[in-house]
């Protein structure tokens, strides 16, 4: 799908650009909307990113991969978050980490072979009143136990 050796852009990406102006202050915005789409930030996307915003790779990986709300990687049918931080973590939320990695057999960042399931860790996801707390798609489960965590995931892994 190359037009004078370069590739063609999807149409996700085409209306993108003809909704955007071509400045660097746009970056994280495009960014967003392209992790919406797509479920990550992918590499080609980057390039023709760079290339609209005349902004170097470099700088726009660094973005991607400052910030925790971008994923190269794509990521599964349920997204699955443990909030690691202070008040989850005294809570317990270590044991509901645990049990995930185990159920799972895959670690933070990554996704199961089906692409059904991808594990990520969180640092806090404002709902301390309620440690320990997981997240699936964005969803809170608060006063979380090892054995909600496997009510809801038994429940998961029937739907298809």
């Amino acid at each position: 799908m190359c037009e004078g050796g370069k590739r063609k852009k999807d149409k996700f990406i085409e209306q993108l650009f003809l909704e955007y102006k071509p400045i660097k202050d746009n970056l994280i915005q495009m960014l967003n909307e392209i992790q919406e789409h797509y479920g990550y930030v992918p590499m080609e996307v980057q390039k023709d990113l760079s290339e609209f915003l005349s902004v170097p790779m470099a700088e726009i990986y660094g973005v991607v991969t400052f910030y925790s709300r971008f994923s190269l990687k794509p990521k599964g049918k349920y997204n699955i978050s443990v909030c690691l931080g202070t008040a989850c973590f005294v809570k317990g939320s270590q044991k509901l980490m645990d049990r995930l990695l185990e159920r799972l057999q895959i670690q933070p960042g990554e996704t199961t072979e089906d692409g059904k399931f991808s594990i990520e860790e969180t640092r806090c996801v404002g709902a301390c009143g309620l440690a320990p707390v997981f997240t699936v798609n964005g969803e809170v489960y608060g006063k979380a136990t090892v054995q909600k965590l496997d009510q809801v995931l038994d429940e998961l892994m029937k739907q298809s």
